[in-house]
């Protein structure tokens, strides 16, 4: 079933308390399946809010690439601009605009790092011209051309050449461990279904229905 097709069957059928999962990460799951089944583009990639010390909000694009039940886990450079604001203020928010199948999962929480061991693994899996261009950026530094940076990414790859590239030490991930889920399905007359978990004091998940 291609996208459109499925986003008319789930706008008209909607969503209902009966249907959800108790635990949010598991009705996650199912929906991030259903975004792959129909080939929907990039449905990894997720909107990062974080705030500065100003109290600005900023916003990226990242790749999920990892979740389970004590999270939702993305890589960086450590000395990037988000970084040093999750380091300043831990609380962040992530968006999966599913825009093809009218759907939207918005979750607020809290971001650390993952152990080395967790981040070692993940690299080992990436492209090596990935793993080279990892140690080539200084992430969020200026540049002053793009010749710079086509340099320093020669200068690592000659580096490389002879064997593995390491995991930087400047590189890794951070898990968001969910404090609220919501999700968000389309219908007509702009009615959408939207339903919320919450944690509460036993960190046990409560779900409740909002207005659209």
């Amino acid at each position: 079933m291609n996208s459109e097709t499925l986003r008319r069957e789930l706008m008209a059928k909607g969503l209902v308390s009966a249907d959800l999962c108790a635990d949010p990460v598991k009705q996650f799951e199912q929906w991030y399946a259903q975004t792959i089944e129909t080939g929907c583009a990039e449905p990894g990639a997720m909107s990062l809010a974080t705030v500065d010390a100003q109290g600005q909000p900023w916003q990226r694009i990242v790749l999920l690439k990892l979740f389970d039940e004590r999270g939702f886990v993305f890589f960086t450079n450590y000395s990037s601009r988000k970084a040093k604001q999750i380091e300043a203020n831990n609380r962040v928010s992530l968006l999966f605009p599913w825009q093809e199948l009218g759907r939207q999962v918005k979750v607020t929480g809290t971001a650390a790092k993952i152990s080395t061991l967790e981040s070692m693994r993940y690299f080992a899996t990436r492209p090596r011209g990935s793993q080279i261009g990892a140690w080539a950026s200084h992430q969020s530094q200026v540049v002053k051309s793009r010749a710079m940076l086509d340099a320093m990414f020669d200068e690592m790859k000659h580096r490389f050449q002879d064997g593995e590239v390491p995991l930087p030490s400047f590189w890794g991930g951070y898990r968001v461990a969910p404090e609220t889920v919501e999700f968000w399905q389309a219908r007509d007359s702009r009615l959408h279904d939207r339903f919320i978990y919450r944690r509460d004091e036993d960190a046990q998940w409560g779900i409740e229905r909002m207005a659209p």
